[in-house]
Formats: structure tokens, C-alpha cells, sequence
């Protein structure tokens, strides 16, 4: 492997790779792409505009202020400033970012990659234990937290010493904001990177143990931008782009930030972001470009009524899969086709999607130009066409876990195998099928049932366990949980509740379980073993 001369001082970043025998293959050539051996990311998305004369152009629109490509730009150097002067920043260093989706935090999160650093952005809605592991497993000692959400980091600080430093921002008088306002802080060169330094390591979750950070260069940033949204999306800089997705979610910080940025255009970034809030931004901003997941697009079909969203005129589904029901429904109502798509936190945004002429309802789509995509068995050998089997793709991006085994899992023979059932037709398009692992798919998020598993273990009134996804045709699916309780103890309604709040209480809300059934045994195997198909069976059979 022949790396460029890296801009970090502090290496862990480049230390942590996989082997070089254990990568995909990534072919920037085969997509027609090429970037400079040294680029700061940031450069490219932001200053360039203000350099070419597009600097008054509006860049993040919040429901309370506008900045423009020239005062992002001053907002980003100004904290990049803060980061190296005030707060020991060296390009490499791993720096947590914890906000919802405001400005603030998108100046932040582009002003540690203009540093030189390597951002590890965590949702909101993230507790104490489960910050803890991104904060051990990436080494981090600095964190940047909207001022809001500072309890849980500081309840995992407890946990994690090596975390020195937490700086709050997000109120007039925080830390950061007093900070940045220091005389000469309104420059800062961006920090000399290669194009495959390590920018940032997103999180995602696991179906077995702990999460796996993916990790991804420079060049990655705009190679999302110049396959998928300059090929699939083809968005114009007159284009003003909205979301739900949290910017710790690479979906979310793709369709909300690098995209819009990349050509000029603008970022709405409402205060709320519930389907409600997000019809009432695009009547109030005049959003254009819409990423959210199927279940937000459901959930406001019967509140178009009286509603002016004619600024919309691309809308992107990602997250789970987009039932055709919906896809005919917001035709039907709206006028317009939704762009269905598939990615991945290994992959780093889409690499499966139909341009609007091509789109075939029910289908994904087609392999974004300059990917490729086949359907194998178990083995790793090519299934015939209409033949359900893992889904492998290949491209200009590839999985690079961060000193994790479960790296030959994902990469085999070169290929990314994401771990979804898929069927290829005849004419090359990919249908969905299902999840070939334990993940459920819930609203868009993806939860792993061993880990609310091991929640309602934690509870002394349960014996056993089984969590699984079961169809919801509102969610796509919700988590059920099929509990063994302690003898004597009444499978009721209030046990019902009790569990539900103990596992909201402990690990991100979103992950709690909608539905819990009480039994008296669980299906095993002969040496005991959870068997957790017959467990969907039963689900899918309830539904």
C-alpha cells in the first residue's frame, strides 16, 4: 500500500487501517475520478466558493439566521483556531462532535477537518454507555458538545478520563463562542492533508458486539459528491437541500452538508426536524431537495392538505427500504417520483439509486456510475439474475474498519458485502429483499437486537431474551422483544412499560421495544444457543 506523505502528526489514524491485504478494491480511475495528491476537503467545499466569488451566497439557512459561504468560511477558521491555539489540537488528533443538525455544529464538524483533524460525530440521542466505546476505541481527548446534550458526555467523561477536554457551544456566552471571538482568529490556512489522510470515523452499529468505526479520507468527501449527486441526484447551486438524518449519520451528512456545499448550494437546517417540521422548513425556506427516510415521506401524506411544498422538486428516500404503497402514494399526491437509494456507513453515502428518468417503482435502482454490484452466495460465488443472494459492491470507496476484525466479514475478495438480501433482474436493477443479519431497520435507523438484548438483561425481572424486528407498515419494522421474566413476576401492562422505560433510560430511545411479548421459553438450539429466524418467523407470523 502506497500511501501519500500524510499531513497528521499524530498517525493513529493512518496506524489503524486495515492490513493492506484486507481492503476492498477502490478504483478511482474506473469512475473517472481524480484529486490532488494534497487536499484539505474543506478547501474545496468552502473556500473555494468565497474565493470565486460566490461568497455572498446563502450557504445555512436556520429558521433564525442566515450565513453566507463568507461567514461560514469565518465560523470554520475561527474554530479551527480555537481547536490548535486554545485547545492542543495536532492534525490527527480525534476530535467527538455532539449536536443536533444547527449550524454550529456544521461549522464545527468542517472546522476539525480544516485542522487537520479527524472528526467522530455521535448523535444526540446517544446515552453516557454508549458513548463510552467511540471515545475509547478512537482515543479521543477533546470533544466539542452543544451545550444541551452535555450530561450524557460528561456522565461517559467519568468513564473515560482520557477524554480531557469537553467544550461546550451552542448559547451566547459558551466556551467555544467566547473563544472564537479572540482578535485575530478570523484566518486560518487550512493543515497541508494528503488526499487518503483520515478525516473522520463514522460509527455504525453492530449486530454483534460493539460498534465498527469506518474510516474515511479526504478525497472521500467530494468522491460521494462526484458520483453519486453530480451522476444520480443532479442537483443544481440554485437548490436548497433539507433532512432529518443527524449529521453523525453519514446519509445525513451528505444530503445535508457535503452536497449543497460542493456545488454552491444551500443547507436549510430547521430547528426540528420531525416529518411536521420538515413539511412547515420547505414552506417557510422553499426547500428543493428533500433526504429523508420512507417512514417521514408516510407520515405526512395525509398532512398535504393546504400545504405549499411546490419548492420540492427531488426527493431522496435512503435509510430502509421504500415500500412501493409509499412510493404511489407520494406520486399520487405530490407530483413527484421518490428516489429510492441504498448505502452504507462503510461506503460512505449511496452507491445504489436510479436517476428520476430511470426509476423503476419497487426497485432500488441501479450501481451509481463508477460503482459496480452483484449478488453472490454464500460461498462468494455469482447467483444467476432473478436469484436472491448477498448483495457485493465495489467502487471508488470501499470499508476500512478501524482495528477491527470483523473487517474480513465485510471485505471478501476485494468486494463490500453490506449484509442485505438482494435479486438483480435481467435489465440490471436491484430489489431488495431483506436484512441477511440481525439488524433491524426501524424509521431509518438501524438497531441491533443483541444490544437491546443485553439492556432488558440488565433488568433484575428478566430471566431471558430475544429482540427482533417485526413488520410495521408505518416503521418498515419495530423492535418486538420476547421476554422470559423472573418467576412470580406478572407479565402486565406495567411490566410492559416498566421494561420499555428502563431500556429508554439506558441506551438511545429510538432502540427501545415497541411490542414485548411474555413467554415462558425461548426457541434454542440443542446446545442452547438464541435462534433468533424462528423468533422473525413467529413476527413475521404475528403481523
Amino acid at each position: 500500500m502506497n500511501f501519500l506523505r500524510s499531513g497528521h502528526i499524530d498517525s493513529f489514524a493512518r496506524d489503524n487501517l486495515p492490513p493492506p491485504e484486507q481492503w476492498p478494491a477502490i478504483d478511482l480511475a474506473a469512475a473517472g475520478l481524480s484529486y490532488p495528491e494534497r487536499l484539505n476537503a474543506v478547501s474545496v467545499l468552502v473556500d473555494e466558493h468565497v474565493a470565486q466569488g460566490r461568497g455572498d451566497r446563502p450557504a445555512i439557512i436556520g429558521d433564525h439566521l442566515t450565513w453566507s459561504y463568507r461567514d461560514l468560511a469565518e465560523r470554520i477558521d475561527r474554530i479551527a483556531n480555537v481547536l490548535t491555539r486554545d485547545l492542543g489540537l495536532v492534525p490527527g488528533h480525534r476530535v467527538l462532535l455532539r449536536a443536533a443538525n444547527t449550524p454550529m455544529m456544521v461549522a464545527a464538524y468542517l472546522a476539525v477537518i480544516k485542522a487537520g483533524g479527524v472528526v467522530v460525530a455521535t448523535m444526540p440521542m446517544l446515552r453516557a454507555g454508549e458513548l463510552v466505546y467511540p471515545l475509547r476505541k478512537a482515543r479521543i481527548a477533546l470533544a466539542l458538545c452543544d451545550h444541551r446534550l452535555l450530561a450524557d458526555l460528561e456522565g461517559a467523561q467519568r468513564q473515560v478520563p482520557e477524554l480531557a477536554r469537553i467544550v461546550a457551544f451552542g448559547a451566547e456566552g459558551s466556551e467555544l463562542e467566547m473563544l472564537m471571538a479572540q482578535p485575530g482568529y478570523e484566518r486560518f490556512e487550512a493543515v497541508d492533508t494528503a488526499s487518503d489522510d483520515v478525516c473522520l470515523i463514522g460509527f455504525t452499529s453492530g449486530t454483534t458486539g460493539e460498534p465498527k468505526g469506518t474510516m474515511h479520507f479526504q478525497r472521500d468527501l467530494l468522491v460521494i459528491c462526484d458520483t453519486y449527486a453530480a451522476k444520480v441526484l443532479k442537483a443544481s447551486p440554485e437548490d436548497r437541500f433539507i433532512g432529518s438524518a443527524p449529521l453523525a449519520f453519514t446519509f445525513g451528512l451528505g444530503g445535508i452538508v457535503l452536497f449543497p456545499f460542493r456545488i454552491g448550494a444551500a443547507a436549510v437546517l430547521p430547528d426540528k426536524t420531525a416529518p411536521a417540521d420538515l413539511l412547515d422548513a420547505i414552506e417557510r425556506h422553499k426547500a428543493s431537495v428533500i433526504f429523508t427516510a420512507p417512514t417521514a415521506y408516510r407520515a405526512v401524506l395525509d398532512k398535504l392538505a393546504g400545504r405549499d411544498i411546490s419548492s420540492l422538486r427531488i426527493c431522496v428516500s435512503a435509510g430502509e427500504t421504500l415500500p412501493k404503497p409509499v412510493f404511489d402514494a407520494w406520486l399520487a399526491k405530490t407530483g413527484l417520483k421518490l428516489m429510492d437509494g441504498i448505502g452504507a456507513t462503510e461506503m460512505l453515502h449511496i452507491f445504489i439509486a436510479a436517476p428520476l428518468e430511470a426509476i423503476r417503482p419497487g426497485a432500488t435502482g441501479l450501481p451509481v456510475p463508477g460503482y459496480e454490484a452483484k449478488i453472490i452466495n454464500a460461498e462468494g460465488g455469482e447467483v444467476p439474475d432473478g436469484t436472491p443472494g448477498r448483495l457485493a459492491v465495489r467502487g471508488p470507496i470501499g470499508c476500512r474498519y478501524l482495528a477491527d476484525a470483523r473487517q474480513r466479514t465485510y471485505v471478501q475478495n476485494g468486494w463490500n458485502v453490506t449484509g442485505d438480501t438482494y435479486i438483480r433482474d435481467a435489465d440490471g436493477y436491484f430489489w431488495y429483499q431483506a436484512r441477511s443479519d440481525d439488524m433491524i431497520v426501524s424509521s431509518g435507523y438501524n438497531i441491533a437486537g443483541p444490544e437491546v438484548e443485553a439492556c432488558l438483561l440488565a433488568h433484575p425481572d428478566v430471566m431471558e431474551c430475544g429482540v427482533v424486528g417485526a413488520p410495521c407498515p408505518e416503521r418498515g419494522h419495530i423492535v418486538k422483544a420476547y421476554v422470559v421474566l423472573r418467576e412470580g413476576v406478572a407479565g402486565d401492562a406495567a411490566m410492559l412499560k416498566t421494561l420499555q422505560d428502563h431500556v429508554k433510560a439506558s441506551i438511545a430511545p429510538y432502540k427501545y421495544p415497541r411490542a414485548i411479548d411474555f413467554v415462558t421459553a425461548l426457541p434454542k438450539t440443542a446446545s442452547g444457543k438464541l435462534q433468533r429466524f424462528a423468533l422473525r418467523q413467529m413476527a413475521q407470523g404475528e403481523a
